[in-house]
């Protein structure tokens, strides 16, 4: 039976063809990664050009990162408060589409991927409900308009801060509350935002306050609603 792959007329084996296929195929496949890098390291390098003017996308997009990475005392972890801070920050649904494209031009990485990894699902949550509120397009800040779309946001962003963990065991984030007390703009928005509360999750938002809340918080939270205009 006839087993040589030899070529008699002076030409490569089959074997030899074969490995120097495969030899090339490694060598542009190595060429289109490093073009691949070099291309992305161009994008960043021009999208980081961005992000020194304040209120951009790029800029709010590096400070997402540095709230992953944060510099906080013990070096690990993310800064919530800063992650919250930015989200606040961003003035609309499409300017956060903008802070997700530049995002991922800037660190090859997915922002929504990376918002799950770093944070709790309470922590998701808030941040979600933060979006949700904001206007769908425009390029400055607004203060939180005053509608049933902003009670049940505010709402569920406080069931966000009474549902986290910490470490397995329960507890309350209560930068989370106060930062949607600071943005309810009067004493009857928050009745609205306790009637949206009650109606989501049938439960009292004062009586969950008081409870998620240690004594000497409360005063001081409700004080900040108590120091509002009434309507």
């Amino acid at each position: 039976m006839e087993t040589s792959t030899a070529d008699t007329s002076g030409g490569m084996t089959t074997a030899q063809a074969v490995k120097l296929g495969l030899l090339s195929l490694l060598v542009l496949g190595g060429g289109a990664l490093a073009i691949g890098s070099i291309i992305r390291k161009k994008k960043a390098d021009s999208e980081e050009m961005k992000a020194y003017a304040e209120g951009s996308e790029a800029a709010f997009a590096k400070q997402l990162k540095m709230a992953f990475d944060n510099d906080m005392a013990f070096g690990w972890g993310t800064d919530e408060e800063k992650l919250r801070g930015v989200f606040r920050a961003i003035p609309s649904k499409q300017a956060f589409v903008g802070v997700m494209k530049s995002y991922q031009k800037l660190y090859n990485r997915s922002l929504m991927r990376d918002l799950q990894d770093e944070l709790q699902a309470t922590e998701y949550n808030e941040m979600m409900a933060i979006l949700a509120a904001k206007p769908e397009y425009g390029n400055q800040l607004q203060p939180p308009a005053v509608s049933a779309t902003q009670y049940l946001q505010w709402a569920k962003r406080l069931k966000a801060a009474f549902d986290i963990t910490y470490w397995g065991f329960p507890g309350t984030d209560e930068d989370a509350v106060k930062a949607v007390f600071l943005e309810i703009p009067t004493q009857a928005a928050f009745t609205q935002v306790g009637a949206y509360y009650a109606h989501a999750y049938g439960r009292n938002l004062a009586a969950d306050l008081k409870s998620e809340l240690e004594f000497w918080e409360i005063k001081p939270m409700m004080d900040i609603i108590a120091k509002k205009p009434k309507s």
